[in-house]
């Protein structure tokens, strides 16, 4: 079984570069068969390592180079069930992307498919890898597909825009990566991450601490954290609508997973000592970039920003669920990840079906246009359900998972703010669904971004005969698996159980250093009660929509002085998101001096 373990990374780097050597040779349907075939496959394969890793986690040594007195010379993958499940939703998430992209991009090449799979093999190495070099290499294969996907519409200026703008940001993201890296191979002489967190034990130094900084702030430029995400917005407004489901259902979530990953196989011990400090600071971030996001949301008329700023909310969710740092905490927000991710990925794929039917995402642009498409509307709609964390989506049982480990940390203010992120974006989302799909409200209002009508490009060939299967199909699919995941059996249990296998910092060491198999984790069999999730979900989605209702009301007082204060806020906050790439960088380097020195200042009052 353990052949298998290279596979997910070699099938689709292979068929790329089957297909790359025949640009042009091959006809399109064949190129889209074989990408199917090729996610199919590795989907297969990592749902099949994620079973068996639940029981035995898989340590695999590349080219047979394995332990020798306690040194790891080789590159190994090592697959626990988080890494492996996370692997597998990629593969979803790649399929649904290929199956929309059958009627797109008219006149394509087999270039698409290329930077696809290409991405599809990186984001599945990251997940699996145990070397922190070799996320490194994935994250920039990852990144480097990345950029030329976000920027495949290259004959429209937004779009070169767009891609330099990420491609900016995220490379010194990754430098900072690197000189992290760099920093621990220094101290620990050592690029496996079971060998760094083994060398480093629980030490505490200024090497140790930079080293964090870094790798951490590197990784949530990926993940789009406040001030890190300036870059996201423009590469969602721009990017392939194909591209938008993997960039918002997935990409900046594998940022959390990296940093979850790289502090409970590494850092974990020197911070035992400092992790009432640590959590606090990372909560604060979370907080933050879950109500800038939401707040930034809510302010848009272009559909895909709108969305883009919704994910960058629900991120900050899934940070303040690893910033618990307790096992309840990742278990909550695996399954948090997951959810979102499905109900994301649908609402990018019904703003593609808006933007091949009217050749638009403009909000008011659209008003009235969608009523012939009451079936998209409704995905849309529950989709929006999604957001607001409404039972029995997956968001729901992420949501309790998290506010449960919350309670227990004694972080109850939580609760506030996934309420604040949910109402708001969903919201944000239900509003277009009434504007569009029903025709109510005003064409215009103050709260989302002026009455100038943003233009876009078609991506399809138009037309007239109503909207193609292979389109609607893939968004109605993923809200229904969104729905399942909070209605399986044993969901709940089998994450905990996940989280504590992947949170287990000496049995991590012990497996890929020591070849110990230790026994399954086993968290005892938590009952906590619902009521208190149910009655927050719920008061989420009526606030959600209320808010919906008051904006789009004919005697909404739109010029009302109250509102002052709410208008004036979003237009500081768009005031910094100015697409000026020098100036994300200026935000992105004061975040990471910031983010330093705060830390630092916290772990000196607790002593080294």
């Amino acid at each position: 079984m353990h052949t298998l373990v290279p596979l997910p990374v070699a099938i689709p780097l292979g068929v790329a570069a089957i297909l790359g050597a025949l640009n042009g040779h091959v006809p399109r349907r064949i190129a889209d068969a074989a990408c199917i075939l090729a996610t199919v496959a590795v989907g297969a394969i990592t749902l099949d390592l994620m079973v068996i890793s639940r029981h035995v986690p898989i340590v695999y040594w590349f080219g047979g180079w394995t332990v020798r007195a306690g040194m790891a010379i080789g590159i190994s993958f090592v697959i626990d069930p988080i890494g492996a499940g996370l692997a597998s939703f990629v593969c979803v998430l790649v399929l649904a992307a290929f199956i929309f992209s059958l009627h797109y991009f008219e006149s394509v090449g087999t270039m698409f498919h290329v930077l696809m799979l290409g991405f599809l093999a990186a984001m599945c190495g990251f997940c699996l890898t145990g070397d922190l070099f070799n996320m490194f290499v994935f994250f920039e294969l990852m990144s480097a597909a990345a950029f030329a996907l976000c920027g495949y519409k290259n004959e429209e200026p937004s779009a070169q825009q767009g891609a330099l703008n990420f491609a900016i940001t995220n490379t010194i993201g990754a430098f900072m990566v690197l000189i992290g890296i760099a920093l621990l191979y220094s101290r620990t002489g050592a690029l496996n991450m079971a060998q760094i967190g083994r060398a480093l034990s629980n030490q505490m130094d200024a090497t140790i601490i930079v080293a964090f900084v870094m790798i951490m702030c590197g990784f949530y430029v990926k993940a789009a954290a406040v001030p890190f995400h300036f870059w996201l917005a423009d590469a969602h407004a721009v990017a392939p609508t194909p591209v938008c489901i993997l960039f918002s259902g997935v990409m900046v979530e594998l940022g959390v997973y990296a940093v979850a990953r790289v502090y409970w196989a590494i850092m974990d011990g020197p911070f035992a000592a400092h992790r009432p400090a640590l959590s606090g600071l990372l909560l604060t971030v979370g907080a933050i970039t879950a109500v800038v996001g939401a707040i930034m949301c809510f302010g848009q008329r272009h559909i895909k920003r709108l969305l883009a700023f919704s994910t960058i909310s629900h991120v900050g969710l899934l940070i303040i669920a690893f910033a618990l740092l307790t096992p309840d905490g990742l278990a909550g927000g695996a399954i948090y990840t997951l959810g979102h991710g499905m109900v994301k990925a649908a609402l990018f794929i019904v703003s593609g079906i808006l933007l091949h039917r009217f050749g638009t995402v403009d909000e008011y642009h659209l008003h009235g246009r969608g009523r012939p498409h009451l079936g998209t509307a409704l995905v849309f709609f529950a989709a929006g359900l999604g957001l607001a964390g409404m039972p029995p989506f997956g968001t729901f049982l992420g949501e309790h998972t998290i506010e449960r480990a919350a309670e227990l940390a004694h972080q109850s203010w939580i609760d506030v703010i996934f309420f604040f992120a949910g109402a708001i974006t969903a919201a944000a989302v239900f509003r277009v669904t009434a504007r569009v799909f029903f025709g109510w409200g005003p064409k215009h209002d103050e709260f989302s971004g002026g009455g100038k009508h943003i233009s876009e490009q078609r991506e399809t060939k138009h037309s007239g005969q109503g909207i193609p299967a292979v389109m609607f199909v893939p968004a109605a699919v993923l809200v229904l698996l969104a729905l399942a995941i909070g209605i399986m059996p044993h969901v709940h249990q089998e994450a905990r159980v996940a989280a504590f296998t992947m949170a287990d910092h000496a049995g991590y060491q012990a497996r890929v250093l020591d070849g110990t198999k230790l026994p399954d984790a086993k968290p005892e069999v938590e009952y906590s009660p619902l009521a208190e999730s149910l009655a927050r979900s719920l008061g989420a989605t009526g606030a959600a929509l209320g808010i919906a209702f008051l904006t789009l009301a004919p005697w909404y007082p739109r010029k009302n002085k109250a509102y002052r204060p709410i208008r004036s806020a979003m237009q500081v906050l768009r005031n910094f998101h100015t697409g000026h790439v020098g100036d994300y960088v200026a935000f992105l380097t004061f975040g990471v001096a910031a983010f330093g020195v705060v830390l630092g200042l916290l772990i000196k009052r607790f002593g080294f």
